[in-house]
């Protein structure tokens, strides 16, 4: 199975995906940040659609070699046609979940992690353009949930 987890920076795409994937047996987390650092010289819009193309045939390997796929990434309407795109044909399930706490919680710095200028104008321009609530899979509402209960939540979801 292929699981996108969706949303904003700092919704809590990777700590939930890390706690999937420790939950579900021969499955891997396929970081598509670092597919971007092979070509971190291109500007970074012109760098999703080779990094998502990439991230896909990736998928499709682990696939063929009956490997679950974990996939934490902000998925945009335009993103979510050319990966259902590249991926179609592909036998197993694909879910696609988003996490949407809100805009003042996906702001805030929380664990280890500071918040950069950078990440934090990317943030606004997530929510902007709705990456936290698009028309595909199913979004979760996390602003008052721990990581293991999003995951838990996620999880049950599975067939």
């Amino acid at each position: 199975m292929v699981i996108f987890i969706n949303g904003s920076i700092n919704s809590g795409k990777s700590t939930v995906s890390k706690i999937i994937a420790k939950k579900l047996t021969n499955t891997v987390i396929l970081e598509i940040d670092t597919l971007r650092k092979f070509i971190h010289w291109l500007p970074l819009e012109k760098s999703i659609p080779i990094n998502l193309e990439n991230a896909c045939l990736l998928i499709k390997n682990f696939d063929k070699n009956n490997i679950n796929v974990i996939v934490p990434y902000p998925i945009s309407q335009k993103n979510y046609d050319l990966i259902m795109k590249l991926l179609k044909g592909l036998k197993t399930k694909i879910y696609f979940f988003t996490l949407d706490p809100s805009i003042n919680i996906a702001l805030t710095n929380r664990g280890n992690r500071k918040l950069s200028v950078w990440e934090k104008n990317r943030i606004k321009h997530h929510y902007r353009i709705g990456i936290h609530r698009p028309s595909f899979g199913e979004i979760i509402n996390n602003s008052n949930d721990k990581p293991e209960e999003t995951a838990k939540k996620i999880i049950s979801k599975l067939s």
